[in-house]
């Protein structure tokens, strides 16, 4: 069994980040990805909206250069899938035991992320970043003066949409219910909205396009009449999905989202939350960066003070 002073699970950009600042704050620091990776960060085609990072640079490269970073300052990842976390209260260490190794450290952090919810129709992967996209202030800006569609009725979709108003010549919103599920409030402002069009009771079954999406065709479901409506762009905000099933017993809010505080301290002593994975209310690359620094902070701290290394 191999020991460290800390294990990050998860390579996104709160994983990385806590990773580069422990190992330059001398801890010997494992980051374990998935098999298979699946940071959102690869799905951003022209990442502009990261303070300092400009021209736009692809999300992929981004990501190649955190990960890079971090391994030159010591941490060293490695791809294993987690079978089981516990605790030996005896020795005060976890085991995290993946299908071909065993690890042993004192503080862990979850940077496990958050998947988007899929529609799961004809189009939506090939098209991924070639206009259909989860996630509005990152893309927005590319669909300046254009037509694009919002899938979805509920905050972030109401939000998204008044967002991408801004920016956008035309919005168009497709739910399947008869009224929107969001906030009164911010239901009612995109109801007045005049760039928003609103088509309720109706679902996206597919994506059509060439290189990039063209057009979607769209179910009515109260008498199963097709439609194909021309757009530029596709935002889909039908949902995120907290990546948490190795923690079952940590706190959570409502959502699924793990709970912390300022100190990114879950409700179990040494493990530590970092990214959207975290119950937040703003999930950006920047705040996952910012997590991810701040825990492996608190990490430290909670590190020093098992070792008897706090001085007053």
């Amino acid at each position: 069994m191999k020991e460290y002073d800390l294990i990050i699970i998860g390579a996104g950009p709160a994983g990385l980040s806590a990773g580069q600042y422990a190992s330059r704050s001398n801890l010997s620091t494992l980051i374990i990805d998935s098999p298979i990776p699946n940071s959102q960060l690869v799905n951003i085609w022209d990442l502009e909206n990261y303070p300092g990072v400009f021209p736009a640079v692809n999300g992929f490269d981004f990501l190649t250069t955190m990960q890079n970073q971090a391994k030159e300052f010591g941490a060293i990842i490695e791809n294993h899938q987690i079978l089981n976390i516990a605790k030996d209260e005896n020795l005060n260490v976890f085991k995290v035991v993946c299908q071909e190794a065993e690890f042993s450290c004192k503080a862990i952090i979850v940077a496990t992320g958050a998947s988007h919810r899929k529609l799961e129709i004809s189009g939506e992967k090939e098209f991924t970043g070639k206009g259909v996209s989860y996630c509005a202030t990152c893309d927005g800006p590319f669909y300046k003066n254009k037509t694009v569609i919002v899938v979805g009725g509920g905050d972030s979709a109401c939000s998204e949409a008044e967002y991408l108003s801004a920016i956008c010549s035309k919005v168009i919103m497709i739910h399947r219910k008869s009224s929107f599920r969001a906030q009164k409030s911010l239901a009612q402002r995109v109801i007045n909205n005049p760039k928003i069009e609103i088509i309720f009771n109706s679902a996206v079954k597919s994506i059509e396009g060439n290189q990039k999406v063209e057009s979607v065709t769209v179910q009515n479901l109260n008498d199963n009449s097709l439609q194909k409506i021309q757009t530029d762009g596709v935002f889909v905000f039908v949902g995120m999905i907290p990546q948490t099933e190795l923690f079952e017993n940590l706190q959570k809010d409502a959502q699924g989202y793990i709970l912390t505080d300022e100190k990114m301290q879950t409700s179990q002593k040494g493990i530590f939350c970092a990214g959207d994975v975290r119950s937040k209310v703003f999930r950006q690359i920047v705040t996952a960066t910012s997590d991810g620094a701040i825990a492996s902070y608190s990490a430290s701290e909670y590190i020093k003070e098992l070792n008897n290394e706090v001085y007053s």
